[in-house]
C-alpha cells in the first residue's frame, strides 16, 4: 500500500507547487513585464496621487461632472454590523440587486430615476444604462448617447458652449476592440478628468 500511496503523494505535492505556485509567480511576472499598466490595476493619477482605476467606476453628483451608471453595492452599516447600506461603486462587494422585473422597489427606483433625467433633458430620449444597473455594479463606462444626453447639463454648470462640451464626449469616444468585439462606450472618469482639464 504504501508503494501507491508513496507515488500519489509526490505527484500532489509536485502539482501543487507547479499549478499553485511556479505557474501563478511567473504569469504574475510576465504580466508586469509585458503589461505594467494593466498589472498594477490600471490606475488612474492625476498631480501624482492615485484618484481611481479605468476598470471601476466612481460616483460622481456633481451637475458639472458627468455620471454614470446606477450601482447598487453595498458595504456594512457602521451602526448596525447585521445591515448593508448603499456604497455605490464598492469593488470590495461586486454585485447587482438581485430585484427581478415584478420588484416594486426595482420599478419605483426607475420610474424616479427616469422622471429626474427627463426633467433634465426634455428633449432627448432617456439612454437605458442611465437607469439600468450592470451585474457587477462596477462599470466604469457608459455608452456615447448617455454621454452626450448630459451634455446640457454639464455644459450648463460650467458655463461651457454646448458644442465644446459635445466635442470633448466624442473625443473620449472608446471604439471596439479591434474593431469587432463590444461597443463604443465612454470611460466616465477618464471623461471627467479631460472635461477638468478643458476647464483649467
Amino acid at each position: 500500500m504504501l508503494k501507491e500511496i508513496r507515488p500519489a503523494f509526490f505527484i500532489l505535492v509536485g502539482l501543487t507547487v507547479i499549478t499553485g505556485l511556479a505557474y501563478p509567480l511567473a504569469i504574475t511576472g510576465i504580466a508586469g513585464t509585458i503589461f505594467p499598466y494593466q498589472a498594477q490595476g490600471s490606475l488612474i493619477e492625476k498631480d501624482g496621487k492615485t484618484i481611481g482605476s479605468a476598470l471601476i467606476g466612481q460616483e460622481f453628483k456633481e451637475d458639472r461632472y458627468f455620471h454614470g451608471r446606477p450601482s447598487v453595492t453595498t458595504t456594512v452599516d457602521p451602526a448596525d454590523s447585521t445591515k448593508t447600506i448603499p456604497a455605490p461603486y464598492n469593488a470590495a462587494n461586486s454585485s447587482g440587486s438581485n430585484l427581478g422585473p415584478t420588484s416594486k422597489a426595482l420599478s419605483d427606483r426607475m420610474s424616479e430615476d427616469v422622471a429626474r433625467l427627463k426633467a433634465e433633458n426634455p428633449s432627448m430620449p432617456v439612454p437605458t444604462d442611465l437607469v439600468m444597473t450592470t451585474g457587477s455594479g462596477l462599470d466604469p463606462h457608459i455608452s456615447p448617447e448617455a454621454a452626450l444626453f448630459q451634455v446640457p447639463r454639464v455644459a450648463t454648470a460650467r458655463k461651457l458652449p454646448e458644442d465644446a462640451v459635445r466635442k470633448l464626449v466624442n473625443e473620449s469616444v472608446e471604439s471596439r476592440l479591434a474593431g469587432l468585439l463590444g461597443e463604443p462606450r465612454v470611460n466616465v472618469l477618464a471623461l471627467n478628468l479631460a472635461l477638468d482639464r478643458a476647464t483649467k
